[in-house]
């Protein structure tokens, strides 16, 4: 009887078996080469982890480093994995044996001589417990091991987020230096603009231009000084961005370290890899690929809640000065329950199919965003060295309206035409330099790089 009743339990057991939980695959065509590494400036090799120091900037490193070290939404993520691995111990504790001591102490009375009676009496009770549940239906295990996906999980959105605040620092820090280089060409067009209204003034008090001519000089000078406080509003944008990625207060700002007059940017090819690198790299796919794990594993505590629950439980010790033990096996099966463990299981396999869904969904919305990158860095490429041929042409058109004016051919209106297209194309040339730069970052933002840290910066971030 005992033996068919153990047969029995082992085939239960092979019913509340959970799916194993496998990893999904891409698609052959998501793990090949990018679109776009075939244009100018793109190298198939793999990115580095700390690529922002392709930039070549010793200021932004360092900007970098901080902003690792001190963000508050990485210090958030840091505590969310710290619950993971609190509810992964806690899991891998339910496995374990309870132990627990009972000790009591009481007044008693004797009974068997009548001259005791009244004479009251001291008994002390001292014992020891025991519970351990037998994992028979693999509820205990997929727990566990839905927790320690939870936790890996939890390590990918950690790092994650560092992709995230690391991409950030580098793109405040190139709006910054954008902003400077901007301010620095709108100030050389206000003098050069108020230098020429000046020489158009000078000309209308002797008689050589028409009031027309100085009308249009002094809109030029006016439509050119309206530039520079929009750079400064970008200056102090980019700096309060700096010191929040930094754990500071926007009022420490104007302390951020500034090394640069110009958008950095990378002189050498960019390496993006490919698409199998990608979704290897990219911890926001890890991070979906575990939640799959997770998803699949609760499956199995669902199922093992159709089946019983067996648990050894013992005790022994001292009661009323004799020793006293026992040992009981206690099963316990909800039957009345079946539906609800059913409607539970199917709850669970739909969360499985949800995240698997979600897999996909990132997956897919990171090669968008790689090759969105690239199309975007290689366009601003090819209007860059548009706009420095236009450059070029329009100096040419400046120098020759000069002369004709010097010579008395053309009047000073050419001359401020010629200057104001000028200008305008330095300002294209330099909104291009920054778009470079911008693109730059985003690429490999999406390339899911900046994650990996050495242990000494893993630490400073979580003190």
């Amino acid at each position: 009887m005992s033996r068919a009743i153990g047969l029995a339990l082992l085939a239960l057991a092979g019913c509340a078996t959970a799916p194993p939980a496998s990893a999904p695959l891409a698609p052959p065509a998501a793990s090949g080469p990018f679109a776009g590494v075939h244009g100018d400036g793109i190298a198939v090799a793999l990115p580095p982890s700390d690529w922002w120091r392709l930039f070549d900037d010793p200021a932004l490193n360092r900007h970098v480093e901080r902003a690792l070290a001190a963000n508050a939404d990485l210090r958030v993520a840091l505590a969310n994995l710290d619950v993971a691995r609190a509810s992964e111990r806690l899991a891998r504790a339910s496995r374990l044996p309870h132990l627990g001591i009972e000790s009591g102490a009481g007044e008693t009375r004797a009974v068997n001589q009548p001259s005791t009676t009244t004479v009251p009496t001291t008994d002390y009770d001292l014992g020891a417990t025991v519970a351990y549940e037998v994992d028979l239906f693999g509820r205990l295990r997929s727990a566990a091991g839905a927790s320690r996906a939870d936790v890996e999980a939890s390590a990918a959105a950690l790092d994650a987020a560092r992709v995230v605040i690391a991409a950030d620092t580098v793109a405040a820090y190139v709006d910054l230096c954008g902003a400077l280089a901007g301010a620095r060409i709108a100030g050389d067009m206000v003098a050069a603009q108020r230098r020429s209204a000046e020489l158009i003034a000078h000309q209308f008090r002797e008689g050589e231009v028409s009031p027309l001519e100085l009308s249009q000089a002094r809109a030029s000078l006016a439509e050119v000084e309206a530039i520079p406080p929009t750079f400064e509003a970008d200056r102090k944008r980019a700096l309060f961005r700096l010191a929040t990625l930094q754990g500071k207060p926007p009022a420490e700002a104007d302390q951020a370290e500034v090394g640069c007059s110009a958008p950095p940017k990378v002189a050498a090819e960019i390496p993006v890899g490919d698409g199998a690198a990608l979704i290897a790299r990219r911890p926001d796919i890890r991070e979906a690929e575990r939640r799959i794990a997770a998803a699949t594993a609760r499956i199995g505590v669902a199922i093992a809640d159709l089946y019983p629950r067996i648990s050894l439980g013992g005790s022994a010790g001292l009661t009323s000065g004799g020793f006293d033990g026992f040992v009981t096996p206690l099963v316990s099966w909800a039957i009345s329950d079946r539906n609800a463990a059913r409607a539970r299981i199917a709850a669970t396999q739909g969360t499985a199919a949800s995240a698997l869904a979600q897999w996909d969904g990132v997956m897919l919305r990171a090669l968008r965003e790689v090759e969105s990158a690239l199309a975007d860095y290689q366009a601003e490429r090819a209007r860059r060295g548009a706009l420095l041929a236009a450059l070029s042409e329009t100096e040419q058109t400046l120098k020759r309206a000069r002369a004709r004016h010097r010579l008395g051919a053309d009047s000073y209106v050419l001359v401020l035409d010629a200057e104001r297209t000028r200008n305008d194309t330095a300002r294209q040339l330099a909104s291009s330099e920054l778009r470079i730069a911008q693109t730059q970052v985003s690429l490999f933002r999406a390339l899911g790089g900046g994650w990996e840290q050495p242990p000494s910066a893993r630490s400073a971030a979580r003190s």
